[in-house]
Protein backbone atom coordinates (compact mmCIF):
# COMPACT_ATOMS: atom_id res chain seq x y z
CA UNK A 1 0.00 0.00 0.00
CA UNK A 2 1.31 3.44 -0.91
CA UNK A 3 2.02 5.96 1.83
CA UNK A 4 -0.83 8.36 2.61
CA UNK A 5 -0.61 12.03 1.70
CA UNK A 6 -0.98 14.38 4.67
CA UNK A 7 -2.71 17.69 3.98
CA UNK A 8 -3.38 20.58 6.36
CA UNK A 9 -5.04 23.94 6.66
CA UNK A 10 -5.34 26.43 9.49
CA UNK A 11 -6.85 24.27 12.21
CA UNK A 12 -7.25 20.86 10.55
CA UNK A 13 -5.25 17.91 9.26
CA UNK A 14 -6.00 14.63 7.50
CA UNK A 15 -4.31 11.92 5.45
CA UNK A 16 -5.46 10.71 2.04
CA UNK A 17 -5.25 6.95 1.53
CA UNK A 18 -5.59 6.20 -2.18
CA UNK A 19 -6.01 2.41 -1.97
CA UNK A 20 -9.25 2.26 -0.02
CA UNK A 21 -12.24 -0.08 -0.22
CA UNK A 22 -14.82 0.90 -2.81
CA UNK A 23 -18.01 2.81 -2.12
CA UNK A 24 -20.73 1.59 -4.51
CA UNK A 25 -18.19 0.35 -7.05
CA UNK A 26 -16.47 3.71 -7.48
CA UNK A 27 -12.73 4.34 -7.33
CA UNK A 28 -12.52 5.41 -3.69
CA UNK A 29 -10.02 7.14 -1.42
CA UNK A 30 -10.15 7.16 2.37
CA UNK A 31 -9.70 10.25 4.52
CA UNK A 32 -8.01 9.27 7.78
CA UNK A 33 -5.75 10.49 10.58
CA UNK A 34 -8.27 13.29 10.94
CA UNK A 35 -8.11 16.10 13.48
CA UNK A 36 -9.46 19.62 13.65
CA UNK A 37 -9.68 22.48 16.12
CA UNK A 38 -13.18 23.47 14.97
CA UNK A 39 -15.76 21.77 12.76
CA UNK A 40 -15.66 24.53 10.15
CA UNK A 41 -11.92 24.05 9.57
CA UNK A 42 -12.33 20.30 9.43
CA UNK A 43 -15.21 20.45 6.97
CA UNK A 44 -13.29 22.86 4.76
CA UNK A 45 -10.27 20.54 4.62
CA UNK A 46 -12.46 17.52 3.84
CA UNK A 47 -14.02 19.41 0.94
CA UNK A 48 -10.55 20.45 -0.30
CA UNK A 49 -9.44 16.81 -0.25
CA UNK A 50 -12.58 15.77 -2.12
CA UNK A 51 -11.98 18.39 -4.81
CA UNK A 52 -8.38 17.28 -5.22
CA UNK A 53 -9.38 13.62 -5.50
CA UNK A 54 -12.07 14.38 -8.06
CA UNK A 55 -9.45 16.02 -10.29
CA UNK A 56 -7.33 12.87 -9.90
CA UNK A 57 -10.17 10.70 -11.18
CA UNK A 58 -11.54 9.33 -7.94
CA UNK A 59 -15.27 8.82 -7.75
CA UNK A 60 -15.90 8.59 -4.00
CA UNK A 61 -14.44 9.00 -0.51
CA UNK A 62 -14.88 7.29 2.85
CA UNK A 63 -13.91 8.70 6.22
CA UNK A 64 -12.61 8.82 8.72
CA UNK A 65 -10.67 5.69 7.77
CA UNK A 66 -6.95 5.02 7.95
CA UNK A 67 -6.94 3.09 4.69
CA UNK A 68 -9.18 0.15 5.51
CA UNK A 69 -11.61 -1.22 8.10
CA UNK A 70 -8.75 -3.25 9.62
CA UNK A 71 -7.28 0.08 10.74
CA UNK A 72 -8.75 2.97 12.70
CA UNK A 73 -12.06 4.14 11.23
CA UNK A 74 -15.40 5.69 12.36
CA UNK A 75 -16.16 8.33 14.99
CA UNK A 76 -18.12 8.29 18.23
CA UNK A 77 -21.42 10.09 17.62
CA UNK A 78 -23.41 9.21 20.76
CA UNK A 79 -22.50 8.06 24.29
CA UNK A 80 -24.12 7.51 27.66
CA UNK A 81 -20.94 8.65 29.40
CA UNK A 82 -19.45 5.24 30.13
CA UNK A 83 -15.63 5.50 30.13
CA UNK A 84 -13.82 4.40 26.95
CA UNK A 85 -12.73 0.77 26.85
CA UNK A 86 -9.40 -0.64 25.74
CA UNK A 87 -8.69 0.07 22.04
CA UNK A 88 -11.96 1.97 21.58
CA UNK A 89 -11.83 4.96 19.21
CA UNK A 90 -12.16 8.31 20.96
CA UNK A 91 -12.79 11.75 19.50
CA UNK A 92 -14.14 15.19 20.40
CA UNK A 93 -17.75 15.73 19.33
CA UNK A 94 -16.76 18.40 16.82
CA UNK A 95 -14.91 15.84 14.66
CA UNK A 96 -18.27 14.31 13.75
CA UNK A 97 -19.69 17.81 13.19
CA UNK A 98 -16.94 18.43 10.64
CA UNK A 99 -17.91 15.38 8.61
CA UNK A 100 -21.57 16.37 8.81
CA UNK A 101 -20.77 19.88 7.57
CA UNK A 102 -18.57 18.56 4.75
CA UNK A 103 -21.54 17.32 2.74
CA UNK A 104 -20.74 13.64 3.23
CA UNK A 105 -23.42 11.28 4.55
CA UNK A 106 -23.27 8.44 7.05
CA UNK A 107 -22.78 5.18 5.14
CA UNK A 108 -22.28 2.78 8.05
CA UNK A 109 -23.24 2.77 11.73
CA UNK A 110 -21.81 0.75 14.61
CA UNK A 111 -22.57 0.19 18.29
CA UNK A 112 -20.92 -1.06 21.46
CA UNK A 113 -23.04 -2.65 24.17
CA UNK A 114 -22.54 -3.98 27.68
CA UNK A 115 -24.35 -6.79 29.45
CA UNK A 116 -23.91 -8.65 32.74
CA UNK A 117 -21.55 -11.58 32.38
CA UNK A 118 -23.85 -13.87 34.35
CA UNK A 119 -26.89 -13.60 32.06
CA UNK A 120 -28.07 -17.12 31.20
CA UNK A 121 -26.69 -18.38 27.90
CA UNK A 122 -29.01 -18.66 24.91
CA UNK A 123 -30.39 -21.99 23.80
CA UNK A 124 -28.50 -23.31 20.78
CA UNK A 125 -27.32 -26.58 19.29
CA UNK A 126 -23.55 -26.94 19.14
CA UNK A 127 -22.16 -28.07 15.77
CA UNK A 128 -21.39 -31.78 15.65
CA UNK A 129 -17.75 -32.81 15.67
CA UNK A 130 -16.44 -29.48 16.94
CA UNK A 131 -14.34 -29.13 20.08
CA UNK A 132 -13.28 -26.00 21.91
CA UNK A 133 -9.83 -25.30 23.25
CA UNK A 134 -7.97 -22.34 24.71
CA UNK A 135 -5.64 -20.10 22.72
CA UNK A 136 -2.03 -21.31 23.03
CA UNK A 137 0.13 -18.28 23.93
CA UNK A 138 3.27 -20.36 23.45
CA UNK A 139 2.39 -20.59 19.76
CA UNK A 140 0.79 -17.17 19.46
CA UNK A 141 1.89 -16.35 15.92
CA UNK A 142 0.88 -19.80 14.66
CA UNK A 143 -2.53 -19.38 16.30
CA UNK A 144 -2.94 -15.88 14.87
CA UNK A 145 -1.94 -17.11 11.42
CA UNK A 146 -4.86 -19.54 11.53
CA UNK A 147 -7.18 -16.81 12.82
CA UNK A 148 -6.02 -14.56 9.96
CA UNK A 149 -6.92 -17.18 7.34
CA UNK A 150 -10.38 -17.72 8.81
CA UNK A 151 -10.96 -13.97 9.17
CA UNK A 152 -10.24 -13.37 5.48
CA UNK A 153 -12.88 -15.95 4.60
CA UNK A 154 -15.48 -15.05 7.22
CA UNK A 155 -15.41 -11.27 6.77
CA UNK A 156 -15.20 -11.17 2.97
CA UNK A 157 -18.88 -10.22 2.65
CA UNK A 158 -18.65 -7.33 5.13
CA UNK A 159 -19.15 -3.76 3.98
CA UNK A 160 -15.94 -2.10 2.77
CA UNK A 161 -13.95 -5.33 3.14
CA UNK A 162 -10.40 -5.53 1.86
CA UNK A 163 -8.00 -8.40 2.59
CA UNK A 164 -5.17 -7.71 5.01
CA UNK A 165 -1.69 -9.20 4.72
CA UNK A 166 -0.60 -11.70 7.33
CA UNK A 167 2.23 -9.46 8.50
CA UNK A 168 -0.08 -6.46 8.96
CA UNK A 169 -2.58 -8.67 10.80
CA UNK A 170 0.09 -10.03 13.14
CA UNK A 171 1.36 -6.52 13.71
CA UNK A 172 -2.06 -5.36 14.85
CA UNK A 173 -2.30 -8.13 17.45
CA UNK A 174 1.25 -8.27 18.80
CA UNK A 175 0.82 -5.21 21.08
CA UNK A 176 -2.04 -6.86 23.00
CA UNK A 177 -0.73 -10.43 23.29
CA UNK A 178 0.68 -9.89 26.79
CA UNK A 179 -2.79 -8.88 27.96
CA UNK A 180 -4.51 -11.96 26.53
CA UNK A 181 -6.13 -14.46 28.89
CA UNK A 182 -5.86 -17.76 26.95
CA UNK A 183 -9.11 -19.04 28.46
CA UNK A 184 -11.00 -16.10 26.93
CA UNK A 185 -9.68 -16.61 23.40
CA UNK A 186 -11.48 -19.66 22.08
CA UNK A 187 -10.48 -21.88 19.18
CA UNK A 188 -13.04 -24.33 17.73
CA UNK A 189 -11.61 -27.20 15.70
CA UNK A 190 -12.98 -30.24 13.91
CA UNK A 191 -11.71 -33.78 14.36
CA UNK A 192 -8.95 -33.16 11.81
CA UNK A 193 -7.71 -30.13 13.75
CA UNK A 194 -8.93 -27.57 11.21
CA UNK A 195 -9.96 -24.24 12.72
CA UNK A 196 -13.69 -23.79 12.16
CA UNK A 197 -14.40 -20.84 14.45
CA UNK A 198 -12.68 -18.49 16.87
CA UNK A 199 -13.53 -15.83 19.45
CA UNK A 200 -11.06 -13.19 20.58
CA UNK A 201 -11.65 -11.33 23.84
CA UNK A 202 -9.40 -9.26 26.07
CA UNK A 203 -9.70 -7.88 29.62
CA UNK A 204 -10.58 -4.19 29.75
CA UNK A 205 -7.24 -3.16 31.21
CA UNK A 206 -8.02 0.56 31.23
CA UNK A 207 -9.89 -0.29 34.45
CA UNK A 208 -6.62 -1.28 36.14
CA UNK A 209 -4.88 -4.52 37.07
CA UNK A 210 -8.13 -6.22 38.10
CA UNK A 211 -10.73 -5.10 35.56
CA UNK A 212 -14.39 -5.90 36.12
CA UNK A 213 -15.24 -5.99 32.41
CA UNK A 214 -13.94 -8.01 29.48
CA UNK A 215 -14.19 -7.04 25.81
CA UNK A 216 -15.53 -9.42 23.19
CA UNK A 217 -13.54 -8.02 20.28
CA UNK A 218 -14.44 -10.34 17.41
CA UNK A 219 -15.53 -13.82 16.45
CA UNK A 220 -16.07 -15.73 13.24
CA UNK A 221 -17.26 -19.16 12.20
CA UNK A 222 -17.19 -21.41 9.16
CA UNK A 223 -19.93 -23.67 10.55
CA UNK A 224 -23.58 -23.10 11.41
CA UNK A 225 -24.02 -22.65 15.14
CA UNK A 226 -20.34 -22.04 15.74
CA UNK A 227 -20.78 -18.41 16.71
CA UNK A 228 -23.48 -19.16 19.28
CA UNK A 229 -21.40 -22.00 20.73
CA UNK A 230 -18.41 -19.70 21.15
CA UNK A 231 -20.44 -16.82 22.58
CA UNK A 232 -22.13 -19.06 25.13
CA UNK A 233 -18.84 -20.63 26.23
CA UNK A 234 -17.14 -17.25 26.44
CA UNK A 235 -19.83 -15.63 28.60
CA UNK A 236 -19.83 -18.60 30.97
CA UNK A 237 -16.06 -18.41 31.31
CA UNK A 238 -16.09 -14.65 31.80
CA UNK A 239 -18.58 -14.98 34.65
CA UNK A 240 -16.62 -17.79 36.31
CA UNK A 241 -13.43 -15.74 36.09
CA UNK A 242 -15.04 -12.95 38.10
CA UNK A 243 -15.94 -10.41 35.43
CA UNK A 244 -19.19 -8.61 36.12
CA UNK A 245 -19.68 -7.15 32.63
CA UNK A 246 -19.00 -8.13 29.05
CA UNK A 247 -18.52 -5.43 26.41
CA UNK A 248 -19.71 -6.35 22.92
CA UNK A 249 -17.40 -4.05 21.01
CA UNK A 250 -17.81 -2.13 17.76
CA UNK A 251 -20.56 -4.13 16.08
CA UNK A 252 -22.14 -3.08 12.80
CA UNK A 253 -25.68 -2.21 13.85
CA UNK A 254 -27.22 -4.57 11.28
CA UNK A 255 -25.02 -7.59 12.10
CA UNK A 256 -26.38 -10.70 13.80
CA UNK A 257 -23.94 -10.06 16.64
CA UNK A 258 -25.72 -6.79 17.47
CA UNK A 259 -29.10 -8.52 17.36
CA UNK A 260 -27.83 -11.33 19.58
CA UNK A 261 -26.37 -8.81 22.01
CA UNK A 262 -29.70 -7.02 22.33
CA UNK A 263 -31.58 -10.28 22.75
CA UNK A 264 -29.32 -11.36 25.63
CA UNK A 265 -29.45 -8.19 27.71
CA UNK A 266 -26.94 -5.98 25.93
CA UNK A 267 -27.38 -2.24 26.53
CA UNK A 268 -25.98 0.04 23.82
CA UNK A 269 -23.77 2.67 25.45
CA UNK A 270 -21.92 4.05 22.42
CA UNK A 271 -22.73 4.68 18.76
CA UNK A 272 -20.29 5.36 15.93
CA UNK A 273 -20.50 6.40 12.29
CA UNK A 274 -18.51 6.25 9.08
CA UNK A 275 -19.16 8.82 6.34
CA UNK A 276 -18.87 8.62 2.58
CA UNK A 277 -20.04 10.14 -0.66
CA UNK A 278 -19.65 10.40 -4.40
CA UNK A 279 -17.43 13.10 -5.88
Amino acid sequence: MSAPEVIKNDGAELAIFREAPSLDGAKTAALGAFACEAPEAGARLIREAMAQLKVEGFGAVLGPMDGSTWAKHRLVVESDGRPPFLMEPENPAHFAEAFEQSGLKVVSRYVSAVRPADVAVSASVAPAGIRLRDFNPGKAEEELTRIHALSLEAFAANSFYQPISLEAFLGSYRPVLKAVDPELVLMAEDDAGELKAFLFAIPNLVEGRKPTSVILKTYASRVKGGGSMLANAFHERASKRGYSDVIHALMHESNLSATHSGNTGGHVFRRYALWGGQL
